[in-house]
């Protein structure tokens, strides 16, 4: 690794969080330099438990959501645990959870006490729903936020019965914008020596994302037409079958249309006045993709790829998770990163996608539950007898 710093190597991060969100967010913060102290308690993160492992407590969806972190336990249910944890709070920059604000409260953990005994701190709570609101304070979990959002019911509009995306998407994106919530904070805590209260919520999060084209019509008011972004719910918006399989292919500008039309035997179509520019596609886009649906249908995929690369229209394959991992650009630019395990087998995780001066940030393993604790309470200033005692 090349690179002499990474852009957060200084920054020191509490990380309380649990599951997805607060965790996928603060390894964001990890994969560029901060040092982040994951707080575990006794039992340690649920998702060490979740999914196949190679040894006790580190359980595959534990290991993509907690690279280049350390671990520390303590009991936050005992007087000493939450001592030690006020300790480490006044030596670091930011402390985020993914907590019911109340529970915050209930442990005398609330970002008020916080920063009144660190006043650079940033404290950043991911949860459910805004607090000022009637839903603040209540539970939420990725499949609540996806039905909340709109999720479920645009995927719901488009097969005929609610579904959830198969991913965990509000735990994710909204763990990507409190990842770049905090790093704005950080740019102004270094600025200005100030921390801050950052608050965000997985509702509200999700609700922008998904807004972004499917509030649509309904930014105005009165409405210029329905919520939702007629290209990307349309049925007929999928891979395409070919002769032989399946192509993923979207012809985009007037001239990707005109040269698809050509070499698809219908010409004529590049003057209908249903396709005439990209306001009229998007208003017929229906018809206009059960029309590609039956051009492409009469070659194979290999037949489509060579014509599609030649007119520079975007296609690619369909392909599984399992085609990923011998992906060949993938495979070029290094982005799985494995290594040894005890039981002998490789283990592979996904390496951190952004390059920074042409490298990429190196990778860390998850850490072990409490595998840095002494090490960590012994730095804030607990003495060997105080760590000895909560561990």
């Amino acid at each position: 690794m090349s690179l002499p710093t990474l852009p957060l190597d200084g920054v020191r991060v509490l990380d309380l969080g649990a599951v997805l969100m607060a965790p996928y967010a603060a390894q964001w913060l990890a994969d560029f330099g901060a040092e982040v102290i994951k707080v575990e308690p006794p039992a340690g993160d649920t998702t060490r438990r979740i999914g196949p492992r190679a040894e006790p407590n580190m359980a595959s969806v534990f290991l993509a959501a907690n690279r280049n972190k350390k671990s520390v336990v303590l009991d936050l249910k005992t007087q000493a645990g939450r001592e030690a944890l006020l300790a480490l709070a006044n030596t670091v920059d930011v402390l985020m959870h993914n907590n019911r604000p109340q529970k915050m409260r209930a442990l005398g953990l609330d970002p008020e006490t916080l920063r009144v005994r660190n006043p650079r701190l940033i404290y950043a709570t991911l949860h459910g729903f805004g607090e000022s609101g009637p839903y603040g304070g209540r539970p939420a979990y990725d499949d609540i936020i996806q039905g909340m959002s709109g999720l479920a019911d645009l995927q719901g509009q488009r097969t005929g019965a609610p579904a959830y995306l198969p991913t965990a998407a509000a735990d994710k994106t909204a763990g990507m914008v409190g990842a770049i919530a905090i790093l704005s904070a950080v740019v102004k805590q270094q600025r200005t020596g100030e921390g801050c209260y950052l608050e965000v919520p997985m509702f509200e999060s999700l609700v922008a994302y998904t807004a972004v084209e499917h509030l649509y019509g309904r930014h105005f008011d009165p409405p210029k037409g329905p919520a939702s972004y007629p290209r990307v719910m349309t049925p007929e918006r999928r891979p395409f079958a070919t002769a032989d399989g399946y192509i993923c292919a979207l012809p985009y500008t007037d001239q990707h249309w005109k040269s698809f039309f050509e070499a698809g035997g219908r010409p004529e179509l590049a003057a209908d006045p249903r396709f005439d520019g990209i306001a009229a596609r998007t208003d017929n886009i229906g018809a206009l993709y059960a029309i590609v649906g039956e051009i492409l249908v009469t070659r194979t995929t290999a037949e489509w790829t060579d014509i599609l690369e030649r007119l520079e229209v975007p296609n690619a394959p369909v392909k599984s998770l399992d085609d990923l991992i011998v992906d060949p650009h993938l495979q070029a630019v290094g982005l799985f990163d494995t290594r040894e395990q005890p039981d002998g087998t490789t283990l592979r995780m996904t390496g951190v996608p952004v390059l920074i001066d042409g490298e990429r940030p190196p990778v860390r393993m998850p850490p072990r539950l409490g595998e840095h604790t002494r090490e960590i309470l012994l730095a804030a200033g607990l003495s060997p007898q105080q760590v000895e005692a909560l561990t």
